[in-house]
């Protein structure tokens, strides 16, 4: 059996009892009240309660570590090195129509490095976490990415840039050139849930674009714990700073790095 350490049974002790409030949000998502964040962007009470459990949970646990957040003040580290990097609901569209599909987002930044992860599914009571040189689990289970080779042979996951958010034309091109050599793509809609189902070979490979820090540090470690490539579209290492990732299998990497190559050469 995996043994995790204390920062990972930090952030289970904390994640679980923030997810027991958003399942009773998720059972009652009528009565929330939601407010824009942005077009097409929702942030809820859900939310904001979510993120109110884990950081008072992840604060008396570690009362060193400050905090970068999507919905609240990030909060300097007293120890001037670590943080608390956190989605309290990635999925929040999926939530407020009642898909269940979402998920709670945890993870430890170290200066500039990702160095543990977590991330819960309520729902499916599936929680993935790894630490750096630890391998990469779910639940008790050791994750593994797939060993497909052949694009026809693989499925893919990727985020479609909804109203609001740029670059709608770049994406249809990409996912056209994607369709036309793979057995399917999927979008679910929750950035970490697609690095860890890359992590869990349900996905061969995963892309996406515009998103925040909180949307994939988790997610990173994940699936590179589970032997996954990560980078940017484009090949770099900046995934944090710039929003854009591309995660994948090594056997259809460089396939996909290929494709994405060819349409920024306006091939």
């Amino acid at each position: 059996m995996a043994r995790k350490s204390a920062d990972i049974n930090a952030m289970e002790l904390s994640a679980r009892k923030a997810a027991r409030k958003l399942l009773r949000d998720f059972n009652e998502v009528e009565h929330l009240q939601v407010s824009r964040k942005g077009p097409a962007d929702f942030v809820t009470q859900a939310d904001l309660t979510c993120e109110a459990t884990l950081r008072e949970e992840l604060s008396r646990l570690r009362p060193e570590y400050g905090f970068i957040t999507e919905e609240g003040e990030n909060v300097p580290a007293k120890d001037g090195e670590h943080y608390w990097v956190i989605d309290p609901l990635d999925g929040t569209t999926n939530f407020l129509h009642g898909l269940p599909h979402f998920a709670i987002s945890i993870a430890i930044k170290t200066g500039k490095e990702i160095t543990a992860g977590l991330v819960l599914d309520p729902v499916k009571d599936e929680m993935f976490w790894a630490e750096k040189g630890g391998g990469a689990y779910v639940n008790t289970r050791r994750l593994r990415v797939s060993s497909r080779t052949r694009m026809a042979d693989s499925i893919f996951a990727t985020g479609i840039p909804f109203m609001g958010k740029k670059d709608h034309g770049r994406f249809l091109k990409e996912l056209e050139r994607i369709m036309e050599v793979s057995a399917g793509v999927r979008r679910y809609g929750a950035a970490s849930l697609d690095l860890c189902y890359v992590a869990a070979a349900r996905y061969d490979g995963f892309w996406e674009r515009d998103l925040q820090e909180w949307d994939i540090a988790a997610g990173i470690i994940i699936a590179r714990e589970a032997g996954a490539l990560v980078s940017q579209i484009d090949g770099g290492e900046k995934m944090l700073e710039k929003g854009d990732i591309l995660a994948s299998n090594p056997g259809v990497n460089s396939a996909m790095m290929e494709i994405f190559r060819e349409l920024r050469l306006g091939r």
